[in-house]
């Protein structure tokens, strides 16, 4: 196997474990400022460089109004849980390959764990 391949699948292995932990909003939301450039949280918030994250757990892929989306979303075929999110928030280039998300990623599980909290509140209907 690949020493990349290895690195990804070590990175899905060890991405996950944020899902299952018990995250402080509170500290999310100082996680979250560094996805503030990009993305709106409320309900009825603009789209930016990134889509709208409201109502984000539970929402297929692609789904956010007026959002313009990679073709690796538009044919990812899933909902937004927060292990996927998890995933995706440890290294999106490597959860889904073709995306146009410029962000390296969050790898402490404890930040993500923290930011899915956060989110969690944060993007409610």
């Amino acid at each position: 196997m690949k020493s990349a391949a290895i690195a990804a699948l070590a990175v899905l292995m060890i991405s996950g474990a944020a899902a299952a932990q018990e995250g402080d909003p509170a500290k999310g939301e100082k996680v979250y400022l560094r996805c503030k450039a990009c993305h709106t949280v409320e309900a009825g918030g603009a789209n930016k460089v990134g889509p709208n994250l409201h109502n984000l757990f539970g929402r297929k892929t692609a789904a956010a109004e007026g959002f313009k989306y990679s073709e690796a979303l538009k044919n990812a075929n899933f909902a937004w849980t927060p292990e996927q999110l998890d995933k995706w928030l440890a290294k999106p280039s490597e959860f889904l390959p073709g995306n146009r998300m410029a962000f390296a990623g969050i790898p402490k599980p404890e930040d993500r764990a923290d930011l899915l909290a956060y989110l969690k509140q944060a993007t409610a209907k």
